[in-house]
């Protein structure tokens, strides 16, 4: 007799179906109520979710940028003259994005 190794074991899929009536038989939640918790988390405590509108005004300081140092065109952070790497075209790179 010929058998069909494509076909679906019997224990197989009757572990199949008795793991997908469980899970209809479960007590999910709907959407709505999901939703109402969410909108319950977000004020708890009184503490709001980032995203709201802060009223302060942030300073900052701006240092220009020093005879000895240079801006990396890879990286693009403000490094000491002795972590230049090489320049090429006008486009100066420091050792970590060259090494």
């Amino acid at each position: 007799m010929a058998s069909d190794y494509d076909e679906v074991r019997p224990e197989v899929k009757e572990s199949q179906e008795r793991s997908l009536e469980a899970l209809r038989t479960e007590n999910t939640p709907d959407a709505r109520s999901v939703a109402r918790e969410l909108d319950e988390a977000e004020t708890v405590d009184g503490i709001g979710l980032p995203g709201d509108f802060i009223a302060e005004e942030l300073v900052v300081e701006v240092v220009p940028q020093k005879e000895d140092e240079f801006t990396c065109s890879s990286c693009f952070l403000v490094r000491h003259r002795s972590q230049l790497d090489r320049e090429r075209d006008g486009h100066a790179y420091c050792i970590e994005c060259e090494g």
